[in-house]
């Protein structure tokens, strides 16, 4: 269980804002897409994430996200993933 300060000071159900980067993820192995060795160096944003991508190979495109879907079954949550987790049930989330 994570460690999380008394919360009863807030009115029940308030709204919360959490801003995070790839390195939340990093954390657990994901592939950022921006450091050494990150994504941006093995593709080309241009042929895999953008409609014209998509025009022009659908089956890279597919191909691309469907390896990074697969990196997220081979992966857990981390602290962050899980702090994040156990504050959306004091918090209202849209």
């Amino acid at each position: 269980m994570i460690n999380i300060p008394d919360l009863g000071s807030l009115h029940s159900k308030s709204k919360i804002v959490f801003l995070s980067g790839a390195g939340v993820s990093a954390e657990s192995g994901i592939s950022t897409f921006r450091d050494n060795g990150g994504l941006w160096e093995q593709y080309s944003i241009y042929e895999v994430a953008t409609p014209e991508a998509w025009a022009s190979n659908p089956e890279l495109v597919q191909r691309f996200y469907n390896q990074r879907r697969k990196q997220l079954l081979e992966v857990e949550p981390n602290a962050a993933h899980l702090t994040i987790a156990e504050l959306q049930q004091h918090f209202d989330v849209e």
